[in-house]
């Protein structure tokens, strides 16, 4: 049991095993918000290793094919941002202004949170990435020096929460312009987010697409000046 339990495809056994799993619960409760997929699969993963006695490192390296599929799977979120290019250009001056208004609110109530708090100004540079998509949170992690294993998980828990609880949140406040819906989620949950987005409808999703990647691009400029303050 423990050779197989340390075998080197267990990790990604153990990841697909879980996620099927938690889709087909999905389907099956009527895909309720609180039980998305990811989610259940985070949460069973990280019991199974814990019970099973398995390093971070080495489920790491034994799930090193999904993280190379993570890049190309971020890219092919972009396919639905072309299809709404026409629509984006169209409403330019509204996208631009809830870019700027969203980025500006979510790095101002990030920093003064744990400013409150009394968060160390490493923390701070760790958390200020979790808005963004996680390969590009890698990168700019390692640009403004926080700790690149930690932002990574703040922006999966970001993506998470932002995928089961936004759509909620949205329900509760009645909004339902496709366009507002997948613009708001893709803004805090990125490629989780966006993969949510588009189980909604293509407009929802091409929209998410769009408020990730303009939101990536802005924060990539943005977070680099604000990290100075803490170093």
């Amino acid at each position: 049991m423990n050779a197989l339990v340390h075998a080197p495809g267990f990790g990604l056994f153990l990841t697909l095993g879980a996620y099927l799993g938690a889709g087909e619960l999905h389907r099956r409760l009527g895909r309720p918000a609180l039980l998305a997929p990811v989610l259940v699969a985070m949460v069973v993963v990280a019991v199974a290793l814990e019970v099973l006695g398995i390093g971070y490192d080495e489920y790491l390296a034994s799930v090193s094919v999904l993280t190379l599929l993570l890049g190309p799977a971020t890219v092919a979120l972009a396919l639905p941002l072309l299809r709404s290019g026409r629509a984006l250009l169209a409403d330019r001056g509204a996208v631009l202004l809830a870019l700027l208004a969203t980025g500006a609110v979510s790095v101002a109530v990030t920093v003064a949170a744990l400013e409150l708090w009394g968060a160390s100004d490493a923390l701070v540079l760790t958390t200020l990435p979790r808005s963004v998509t996680t390969p590009v949170a890698l990168t700019l992690g390692q640009t403004i020096g926080a700790s690149t294993t930690l932002a990574v998980v703040l922006t999966l828990v970001s993506g998470v929460l932002g995928a089961t609880v936004g759509p909620w949140l949205l329900d509760r406040v009645r909004v339902v312009d496709p366009r507002a819906r997948g613009f708001a989620i893709g803004m805090v949950s990125h490629g989780i987010g966006t993969s949510r987005a588009l189980a909604e409808s293509d407009t929802a999703g091409g929209w998410s697409s769009a408020a990730m990647v303009l939101n990536a691009l802005a924060m990539t400029v943005v977070l680099p000046v604000v990290a100075r303050a803490f170093h």
